[in-house]
């Protein structure tokens, strides 16, 4: 996809961060950018900078909490509508959520967040990457799924609630979704892979309070810039050479292998389809 003039690129948490240096690099490409964003201001002031950079490309941002199945599906179904095509998706948007936080669906915000949001996203942008063959997914993880495993019998995190443990679990989501929707996808052109961009100083945790925000903000010292977190995005996203790879995990730009527990593909499938029936899909 060396050339990505003409390409359309949906993008979740595109406003700060990693997701920011990626949509803006990728549009300096030629790429039209479609951003996600919850927080209209910041929506707006992305909008903007992308359009200072590339005068005449019709960016444009749609607006939703990712957290709540209702709006989720809304601006799926308004992107689908708007976009005959989509060349690229980047499920990007997370957050790491302290104290435990139930949503209007009944759940847990972090996995409502960082996992269910990828999940009816693509399911609903399924056709329109279909349409862009060859076209890809790219799911934004971590290495911090490393030490996590999924608990069937506790999706939701009612049990020993721990904002990290949590967070690293929907990262071990991202991976296995990854997995399993690249195993769907086999035979229409369109690839599925998960990255993890490294510790990266953004603004990733400054939603908490407390011990968590201290420690995080001491970690952040020793952190990488967003420029360079977000080198495997941009690769995934406009390189010719991960073109033809599909339910990888990568790390600086390279294949990398994830955790035993995130190359499961009986938990890949089940976790699809707990999460088909969470979502109501």
């Amino acid at each position: 996809m060396a050339g990505m003039k003409g390409k359309v690129v949906v993008l979740t948490g595109g406003t700060s961060g990693i997701g920011q240096v990626a949509a803006e690099a990728i549009a300096g490409m030629g790429a039209r950018l479609i951003l996600v964003a919850r927080d209209r201001a910041r929506g707006e002031a992305a909008l903007q900078r992308l359009r200072t950079q590339s005068p005449g490309t019709a960016h444009a941002a749609f607006y939703a909490d990712l957290s709540r199945l209702a709006q989720m599906k809304q601006v799926a179904g308004e992107i689908a509508a708007a976009e005959p095509r989509i060349d690229v998706l980047i499920n990007n948007a997370g957050a790491l959520f302290t104290p435990r936080q139930v949503t209007e669906d009944g759940l847990e915000l972090t996995f409502a967040t960082n996992h269910v949001s990828y999940f009816v996203l693509t399911h609903f942008l399924r056709e329109r990457l279909i349409a862009a063959a060859p076209a890809r997914v790219i799911n934004t993880a971590s290495d911090a799924h490393r030490n996590a495993r999924i608990d069937f019998d506790d999706l939701q995190s009612e049990k020993g609630y721990r904002g990290f443990s949590v967070y690293s679990r929907s990262k071990l989501a991202n991976i296995l979704f990854s997995r399993e929707l690249a195993r769907r996808l086999e035979g229409t052109g369109v690839t599925a892979n998960s990255l993890h961009p490294g510790f990266v100083a953004t603004r990733f945790g400054d939603n908490n309070g407390g011990l968590s925000a201290s420690v995080i903000g001491f970690l952040k010292k020793f952190a990488i810039t967003p420029e360079k977190g977000a080198e495997t995005i941009i690769y995934l996203a406009t390189s010719d050479e991960p073109a033809s790879i599909t339910g990888q995990y990568f790390y600086k730009c390279r294949v990398a292998t994830p955790s035993k527990r995130a190359q499961e593909d009986e938990a890949a499938r089940r976790l699809w389809e707990e999460t088909a029936r969470l979502a109501r899909l």
